[in-house]
């Protein structure tokens, strides 16, 4: 075999511009799009579709993002929010008016993603037609000298030129090239899928935001919270809160029951995690519509929602209710239920309120109400002392609830709303004991008799409590269906390679033909030099090199080619023919399907 070279040096650019484009994206001119209020606007409109601008915004809305998940939402859980605020009063207010409580509908994320979205539309159109435009096109033109290609090889064969030419260009065709054979060379090209999966990612990303934007416009969200052995119809008036859209308002509710038969809790008993939740799982029953002969069993867990028609029910809360019973100085029930109480620690230590607006008249014989505040805790301690009413275990070990009673006007009766969670005490009197405040710490099954002459108070025992989100969001499966498209899109614009080969074959004045090969990829890769040199090798069943004549390839420097026998070696022009007319009229045709694509 004759002197074959492989180079993979940088070298100087190809003669024709054709070649060096191995890009679809959209040519950015630096030169002056215009003058006056047309070219900045103009200027805006390039810089507003250019990818550095699209990643900036990218980034924008992904920090945009980190209130949303840090702060609780009023789309989300009011309750969280209304008692995050309590907590923090200082910096509440500041956060309400930089809306945080409401970052995803807020007016700086809305102009983030309006932006992005814009950003992603004016890339995608020009791109896809450019894209569009290559595909239809021939394989540019093979260059002048293509020894001066990156990657390159060169032999003499005794082969006819045109023999040479058919079989590179069968041999391409069936490494999946789009190949075409003219003008006494063949070029080929092959790795559309990378722009293809470039194209796929934005798309992608488009059809993402679009999903997310329907969501937001069309999505409705509301919170109930149920303690066992009750349920509900979804509709407004029994829904704890609602947060409706454009689109979607407490009349597009979807009708069903749903109705909490129990609640298992489980946690972690012994080891380092001791205390740690491991199952969390309500047991409900439900019917959609209003034929309650359709009624099922099912249960829902954290992130394991239950779909009824076009709304998810979601577990997002859990605790526990005490029941109470209470009666007034005459003995008469005036109070009588479970009241859910508020974790506010990891061990559920829960806080919570009874309100008795029916409790009638005093032992003064005015008419009253009463009211009790106080903790639930799950595992108390033997002693408050050093700690306080706190529980030592989430689970229910040794459950006590502890009550401070108070009489007066709870202000139930002005109209006004009041936190079923919290106790005003501005008209209230907390009650004495021993010139103390009356409070006492109950068991399950225990009484207080009220100081006073004011009844009595039972603490029966407790139940558990779930609290549910009910959800509608129409494009959730459109932005999951985008997210998963986005990555196979990145995979193949990272993982695919786009690549060009030319084989040109012409035959020498004196005898014989010069084969010459090159090849061009978009990013550095040792793929192309591969697959050149497997390339050479199968077209020595064609093209076998001259064993009489060792000629090196050209190395771009004409003057100083020699061929085997040290003479200057005669540089071929592209449109070089054989001199034998024979020979050329013996030259295999060239396959009809030129214009195949990859």
């Amino acid at each position: 075999m004759s002197k074959t070279t492989t180079e993979t040096e940088q070298p100087p650019a190809p003669d024709d511009a054709a070649a060096e484009r191995l890009s679809t994206a959209p040519v950015e001119s630096e030169g002056p799009v215009g003058i006056g209020a047309f070219g900045w606007a103009r200027w805006m409109w390039r810089q507003l579709t250019s990818m550095r601008v699209a990643l900036v915004l990218l980034f924008l809305l992904s920090l945009a993002a980190i209130p949303g998940s840090l702060i609780p939402q009023n789309g989300q859980n009011q309750f969280k929010v209304q008692t995050w605020k309590a907590q923090h009063t200082t910096v509440a207010p500041i956060y309400e008016k930089l809306q945080l409580f409401d970052v995803y509908s807020s007016v700086w994320f809305s102009a983030i993603y309006i932006l992005l979205f814009v950003s992603l539309a004016g890339c995608i159109v020009p791109r896809t037609w450019q894209f569009v435009g290559v595909l239809r096109s021939q394989p540019p033109a093979a260059p002048r000298n293509l020894t001066r290609m990156p990657v390159h090889a060169a032999w003499r064969t005794t082969a006819d030129a045109g023999t040479v030419n058919a079989a590179a260009h069968r041999l391409l065709r069936r490494r999946g090239f789009r190949a075409h054979l003219s003008g006494g060379a063949v070029a080929a090209e092959k790795g559309y899928l990378r722009e293809v999966g470039n194209l796929l990612f934005h798309l992608s990303l488009f059809a993402l935001l679009g999903g997310f934007a329907w969501s937001s416009l069309a999505a409705g969200t509301g919170g109930k919270l149920m303690v066992e052995g009750e349920g509900y119809s979804n509709t407004i008036t029994q829904l704890d809160d609602f947060t409706g859209t454009r689109f979607y308002g407490s009349q597009d509710l979807d009708p069903f029951y749903l109705k909490l038969n129990g609640f298992t809790s489980e946690f972690q008993t012994k080891g380092d995690q001791i205390g740690a939740a491991r199952q969390f799982t309500a047991n409900v029953e439900y019917y959609g519509g209003s034929d309650q002969s359709k009624l099922k069993q099912s249960t829902i867990e954290v992130n394991h929602p239950l779909e009824i028609g076009g709304s998810k029910v979601y577990l997002i809360g859990h605790g526990y209710a005490p029941v109470i019973t209470l009666k007034n100085g005459k003995g008469d029930v005036v109070y009588q239920g479970a009241v859910p109480f508020l974790p506010q620690d990891g061990n559920l230590t829960s806080t919570g309120v009874v309100k008795a607006s029916d409790y009638g008249v005093g032992p003064d014989g005015n008419k009253t109400q009463m009211g009790f505040s106080g903790f639930f805790l799950p595992t108390a301690p033997l002693s408050f002392e050093g700690t306080g009413p706190v529980s030592l275990f989430p689970g229910a070990a040794a459950p006590e609830l502890v009550l401070n009673a108070f009489a007066g006007d709870l202000g139930t009766d002005s109209g006004l709303p009041q936190n079923v969670y919290q106790l005003n005490t501005r008209k209230l009197t907390q009650l004495t004991q021993d010139g103390q405040p009356a409070k006492a710490r109950l068991k399950p099954g225990q009484g207080w008799t009220l100081p006073d002459g004011y009844g009595s108070v039972t603490f029966e025992g407790y139940k558990q409590w779930a609290s549910f989100n009910v959800t509608h969001r129409p494009g959730n499966e459109i932005a999951l269906a985008g997210g998963v498209l986005a990555i196979l899109g990145l995979i193949g614009s990272l993982f695919i390679q786009r690549r060009r080969i030319w084989v040109r074959a012409v035959a020498l004045p004196g005898g014989g033909t010069q084969v010459e090969l090159a090849g061009l990829a978009r990013s550095e890769s040792a793929k192309i030099a591969e697959e050149l040199a497997e390339l050479a090798v199968d077209l020595q069943d064609d093209a076998p090199a001259s064993d009489g004549d060792d000629a090196p390839a050209s190395d771009g420097d004409d003057e100083d080619d020699e061929d085997g026998a040290g003479r200057p070696a005669a540089a071929p022009e592209p449109d070089a023919v054989p001199d034998d007319p024979e020979a050329e009229a013996s030259a295999p045709a060239v396959p009809a399907d030129q214009n195949s694509k990859e």
